[in-house]
């Protein structure tokens, strides 16, 4: 994909664990939105955990694409889930930090990724967090959802990332259809319920309808993955409460999840 950018604040006390913070489905090509849009750096800055926040991802899914988006001139193929899995962690060995005690975290368009990730590379991610994520995108007609998501961000064409809707890639990249890899591992998800709080009340009356509609779509999913977890006799703790898809519920939703990273990490 050419040189990516990546920011980093390094382990309080030189340990060597690591935890990633993948972006949402806007992901800006100059910074990560944690840095930005939470206290992410503040909630970890005493802590023996090294903070990886990758750049860029705009509609990636931070999943290999099968080929360029066809429809706004991409030029390379999306290949984030080896950049995360292999170039980045090498890449990062280099400056002590280990390539098989890290977790992984993300919101929305990085929920689902956190998981499937972590379900794929289990030598590597020891936690995985989603945060209002889509993690059932086989359910039926939410691919069409994605592709106007997709389309509103870039106009980028999901037939270029995992091909129709039959092919091995969609369900390769469902968190709940990959649930038994999961079995074992530590993890957090979180969903709103769609029902706003005081912590929409910056974003206006339009954003935060159509943050009611998304986040009510991210708890039909949590609550399928939950079952589907249940079913299998996977722990995993699912918490589902007030909230719509933006920023401020995450940063909460990262803060009662950093004691369980810390934990599996041993990074206390």
């Amino acid at each position: 994909m050419g040189p990516i950018k990546v920011q980093v604040q390094w382990a309080a006390h030189g340990g060597s664990s690591a935890l990633y913070l993948l972006d949402g489905l806007r992901a800006p090509g100059d910074h990560n939105q944690w840095t930005s849009d939470t206290d992410a750096l503040r909630q970890f800055v005493g802590d023996d955990v090294t903070l990886v926040f990758p750049v860029g991802g705009h509609s990636s899914f931070y999943t290999d694409w099968l080929r360029p988006s066809s429809t706004n001139g991409q030029t390379f193929t999306y290949r984030w889930e080896t950049f995360l899995t292999e170039e980045l962690p090498n890449f990062l060995a280099g400056y002590g930090v280990s390539r098989t005690n890290d977790a992984i975290v993300g919101p929305s368009m990085g929920g689902n990724a956190a998981l499937v990730l972590a379900a794929h590379h289990r030598d590597q991610f020891r936690f995985a967090g989603s945060f209002s994520g889509y993690v059932n995108p086989t359910f039926p007609l939410w691919n069409e959802g994605m592709r106007a998501a997709m389309r509103d961000e870039g106009n980028f064409n999901l037939d270029d990332m995992w091909g129709p809707i039959t092919n091995p890639a969609w369900s390769r990249n469902d968190a709940t259809v990959q649930a038994e890899l999961l079995r074992g591992l530590p993890m957090y998800i979180w969903s709103g319920n769609g029902v706003p709080t005081g912590a929409d009340l910056p974003n206006g009356v339009g954003n935060t309808v159509n943050a009611m509609a998304l986040e009510a779509m991210t708890q039909t999913a949590t609550q399928i993955l939950r079952n589907r977890l249940a079913a299998l006799g996977i722990p995993a703790r699912v918490d589902i409460g007030p909230g719509t898809h933006t920023w401020p519920y995450w940063q909460e939703a990262l803060r009662t999840a950093r004691p369980m990273i810390l934990d599996a990490l041993a990074a206390r």
